[in-house]
């Protein structure tokens, strides 16, 4: 007889709270605690959320959303993104040193943030309502992180681990979204003297303001509109790889400009 739902969501976030807080990856909590589907594995994430804002002064400062490569999803088997929270201690600056104590298994991504300049409603927003929203763009880099052994992840385990998300480092000087041709944008990123990751940002849902607005969408769904200031990371534009200590990131963006790491 399996668990009811509630105590294989319960004992889910558990486990990957845990996980991260001890820095020991665990199996898979889609195997070891059944979670049945995108609703269990979001309510997971959910209570997470819940612990992490119980802590003082804790509070969430944007949203990030994954799977926005169309090979990924293939792999995973989705025909969409997914999304996680961004809280006030997981922002960096460009040039910061970023602890490796507080991670697992790290791995490196380019990609392009988006401020929110304005609230969005709680209706779900059209094309043009979400662009009004957008103040700008900036370059940066997203630190994802397992608490699954191995990254042996489906859908529902990143999904229930805040869609894999750990820290993010942002770029020091905004660009007007209109200034742009973001399909277009260039993306490389060096690992110390070699070429880690390249890609566009044609990768990232074809467009990184489409899987913007996806998230905008679907936040305002799910009651929580986006709200001025919120950072938006809005995917990666070329492969992810691996991070260790030592290990010097820097992505060109083109004319949204250059962000960088080292990893300590």
């Amino acid at each position: 007889m399996s668990e009811p739902s509630n105590d294989r969501v319960e004992r889910a976030a558990l486990a990957i709270r845990e996980a991260r807080a001890t820095r020991r990856p665990i199996p898979p909590v889609s195997a070891t605690h059944g979670l049945a589907g995108l609703a269990e594995a979001y309510a997971a994430a959910e209570l997470n959320v819940r612990a992490r804002l119980a802590e003082p002064g804790r509070r969430v400062v944007g949203k990030k959303v994954g799977l926005t490569s169309p090979v990924v999803q293939k792999q995973l088997g989705v025909d969409q993104p997914d999304f996680g929270v961004l809280f006030d201690d997981m922002e960096c600056l460009s040039g910061a040193e970023i602890p490796s104590a507080r991670l697992i298994q790290p791995k490196m991504e380019a990609e392009v943030a988006f401020v929110m300049g304005a609230d969005l409603g709680p209706h779900v927003p059209s094309w043009a309502e979400f662009l009004r929203a957008v103040e700008y763009a900036l370059p940066a880099l997203e630190i994802v992180d397992s608490a699954i052994a191995d990254w042996t992840i489906t859908l529902a385990d990143t999904v229930a681990d805040n869609a894999s998300s750990a820290l993010f480092v942002l770029g020091d000087q905004p660009v007007s979204v209109g200034r742009l041709q973001l399909a277009q944008l260039p993306m490389t990123m060096t690992r110390g003297d070699a070429i880690a990751s390249q890609g566009t940002g044609a990768a990232c849902l074809g467009h990184p303001l489409r899987a913007a607005w996806w998230l905008a969408r679907t936040m305002a769904e799910r009651g929580q509109p986006m709200r001025a200031g919120e950072v938006v990371m809005s995917g990666a534009l070329g492969p992810m790889v691996p991070a260790a200590a030592g290990d010097v990131f820097v992505a060109d963006l083109g004319p949204l400009g250059t962000v960088s790491c080292r990893m300590a």
